[in-house]
């Protein structure tokens, strides 16, 4: 059976197979599909390229480099898509990230480790923590659309001003946690790295074992430079041919983002979240799944609504209220799960179960629309 290694390499050939479709018009599902899965090898890339830069420039500035790049390739393609103009994709990949991150990595992280592992610890300080943060990045979210639901003929620039001011505070307190856990309260969050293989705080691991111990800074910084720009360039194909390949195959823009896009960018991290949650190594696993998400909703977010200001596309807060909805029971059912610090195979079935009927729920939607009108 090959391993992730072998499946990451038959991936990459995805690439020029994309570029080929493009150029000789083989039709927009299959430049979208394809730069779709040349994004999964290239993020794994980025992920170990971080890590192994991360090694030489030392832990505190380290742990801010894993942090930065963690989500890179969903913002890559978030940030495309907003320049294409496509607003709600981009919405929707937000909430879709959180989503994907709380139910699907988490549930068949504790799946998979529970069906091996009869029960699995993980530090629930930690996992009450993460559960505040969680929750304030939701009532921030929602806030904009409150007020613009509860609001009779707001303007369009107050839901922006607002969205602005809400995404500044959000990125102070990203910082702030990571001055927590990085500095202040560092211990809280220490795995124990004695344990743990080289390239598994990376999305796999892609680098070659040196007997030496040392680490080729130049050529990772290399192959992070280069990965960076080679997403930049699928996500540009695959952005370009996203609204006429999700109406080819029968999907809407909201099913597409919310389910599709996260799961394309996630792919490499959940890989991770599933393959140390089997070595027992739960604290690891949720902090890939549930630091993924608190990223996307304090960083990437506000950081997207502050670019759509730069490059004048009216990106804000205010989101689809089903999205919210969605949001919102992910959080809570996380939350629920996760704040006694244990974890069976039961419980990843649930959050699973969770993901799968919201999947079924955001599929449908737009029917239902259609019925309502």
């Amino acid at each position: 059976m090959p391993n992730t290694t072998t499946l990451l390499s038959i991936l990459l050939l995805f690439i020029p197979v994309s570029i080929a479709a493009h150029f000789l018009d083989w039709g927009q599902t299959v430049v979208f599909i394809t730069a779709g899965l040349g994004i999964i090898p290239l993020a794994a890339w980025m992920g170990t390229a971080t890590e192994e830069i991360a090694v030489v420039v030392g832990p505190s500035l380290g742990g801010l480099l894993n942090a930065t790049f963690g989500n890179a390739t969903e913002l890559i393609i978030s940030l495309i898509a907003l320049n294409a103009g496509l607003i709600d994709v981009v919405k929707a990949s937000i909430t879709g990230s959180i989503i994907s991150n709380l139910l699907l990595v988490m549930g068949f992280s504790m799946l998979l480790g529970g069906l091996r592992y009869k029960e699995q610890e993980f530090q629930p300080v930690v996992a009450g923590m993460n559960a505040s943060s969680m929750t304030l990045a939701v009532i921030a979210i929602l806030l904009p659309t409150a007020v613009h639901y509860t609001s009779n003929g707001i303007a369009e620039s107050t839901i922006q001003q607002l969205s602005t001011a809400t995404a500044i505070v959000l990125i102070i307190v990203y910082g702030l946690t990571l001055l927590f856990s990085m500095k202040t309260h560092s211990y809280l969050y220490d795995v124990k790295l004695g344990d743990l293989e080289p390239g598994e705080l990376s999305e796999v691991n892609l680098a070659p074992d040196d007997p030496e111990g040392k680490v080729n800074l130049p050529l990772w910084i290399g192959v992070l430079l280069g990965c960076t720009l080679l997403v930049a360039a699928e996500s540009e194909l695959l952005v370009d041919s996203l609204e006429a390949a999700t109406a080819q195959l029968g999907l809407s823009t909201l099913f597409t983002g919310v389910i599709i896009v996260p799961i394309i960018g996630n792919a490499a991290e959940h890989a991770t979240a599933v393959s140390v949650a089997m070595k027992n190594k739960m604290d690891l696993s949720i902090s890939v799944a549930v630091g993924s998400s608190l990223q996307i909703a304090l960083f990437v977010a506000p950081v997207l609504v502050i670019a759509g200001w730069f490059l004048n596309k009216p990106m804000d807060l205010d989101f689809n209220l089903f999205e919210l909805v969605a949001v919102a029971m992910a959080v809570m059912i996380g939350n629920s799960i996760s704040s006694d610090g244990k974890s069976n195979w039961l419980e990843g079935i649930l959050l699973l179960a969770a993901y799968l009927l919201l999947g079924f729920a955001f599929y449908f939607h737009p029917v239902l629309e259609a019925i309502a009108k």
